[in-house]
């Protein structure tokens, strides 16, 4: 039985980038997936293969072969005609005593508390073309009380075969150089940081890769930018995306993907949050920082990065800096390597509700 995908494409290829890895993942472990999706033309650059048992539908496109699983991603919700035609489904797999189609909303990823207390509860929705049906709001997270993250059932087995030096010489880094991967909005701080880095401390050679779109814009938006020498890098799939993490020294990354997977590769990184106008991104920036258990240093970098405190406090990188980061960084790594993957608790999940 397949399950169907729905995802809106808002901005920044984060909700896009879930959606395919959660696809990918499900089909590899077996599980047919349609993705119904409103705009699909990133998935020309970051999976231009495909990937096995899915098939990219339109978000409107019509209901058809009764799915066992519907998950509206990121709170969006299926179109009405679809919630309707599941609906009569669900009336009529009751009628007869059949499993029944289960309907999902896959959550924003945070720490909060309010995580943990609203995992796996039920919403009877009571009007509309869905009347009848209980959409389950399943939360990814970091602690065992949460559906936990997005994990590769083989990423451990291709971390081990990932040729880091042959990687950071086909990219002209030296054994010497500190590669910084840059993925990010326009961070109040991006101008301390390339000033830090045009006069790095003696015996340290950064090297910056910047990403395409806004990082790159951003770079270039600052005068003396290029004095670095930074290597704008080309549009990447998701995989060459991860080995990126997995060779660079330090990771600034943005959004929910690239911070999970910033996350498996076990490097320093920093994240720079999703900004939101009412500021609510800070608390939840602060919950994550407490669950990393970031060290006084790593919490001021991310605070002056995200505009939470003035971008003058940034702190200097160093090499001391990056190693206890790292320290920081591996211990997260193996803590979630502890818990289960969010397929692996959201496959049982949805046979209980069915």
């Amino acid at each position: 039985m397949h399950w169907d995908i729905f995802c809106r494409v808002i901005d920044n290829y984060g909700d896009i980038g879930v959606c395919w890895r959660l696809a990918a993942e499900l089909c590899a472990r077996g599980v047919p997936v349609r993705l119904r999706i409103d705009d699909a033309s990133a998935l020309a650059w970051m999976a231009p293969q495909g990937a096995p048992g899915v098939q990219v539908l339109p978000y409107d496109a019509a209901y058809a072969e009764h799915p066992a699983v519907v998950i509206e991603a990121f709170g969006c919700e299926a179109p009405a005609p679809y919630l309707a035609a599941l609906s009569r489904r669900h009336a009529h797999c009751h009628s007869h005593h059949q499993p029944r189609p289960v309907l999902v909303n896959l959550e924003y990823l945070s720490a909060e508390d309010y995580v943990e207390r609203c995992h796996r509860l039920p919403s009877l929705i009571m009007s509309g073309e869905g009347r009848g049906l209980t959409r389950w709001f399943f939360y990814p997270g970091f602690t065992a009380r949460t559906g936990g993250l997005l994990r590769e059932a083989d990423l451990l087995l291709r971390q081990a075969q990932f040729d880091r030096p042959a990687w950071r010489q086909a990219h002209g880094l030296g054994d010497g150089d500190c590669a910084i991967s840059l993925f990010c909005y326009e961070p109040p701080a991006l101008p301390q940081l390339l000033g830090q880095l045009a006069h790095p401390v003696a015996g340290w050679q950064p090297r910056l890769l910047v990403t395409p779109g806004r990082a790159t814009l951003a770079v270039q938006a600052q005068v003396g930018a290029q004095a670095l020498q930074p290597r704008y890098l080309p549009p990447r799939t998701q995989a060459e995306f991860d080995a990126m993490l997995w060779a660079c020294d330090l990771n600034l990354v943005r959004g929910e993907d690239s911070l999970v997977r910033a996350l498996w590769a076990g490097q320093p990184f920093v994240w720079h949050i999703y900004p939101q106008d009412d500021q609510a991104h800070h608390a939840k920036l602060d919950a994550f920082l407490d669950w990393l258990q970031a060290p006084a240093s790593l919490r001021a970098f991310h605070h002056a990065w995200n505009g939470m405190r003035d971008a003058a406090s940034l702190p200097t990188l160093t090499p001391d800096l990056l190693r206890e980061w790292r320290h920081c960084a591996q211990q997260a790594r193996a803590n979630l390597l502890q818990q289960a993957d969010l397929i692996a608790q959201l496959q049982p999940f949805a046979a209980e509700k069915s």
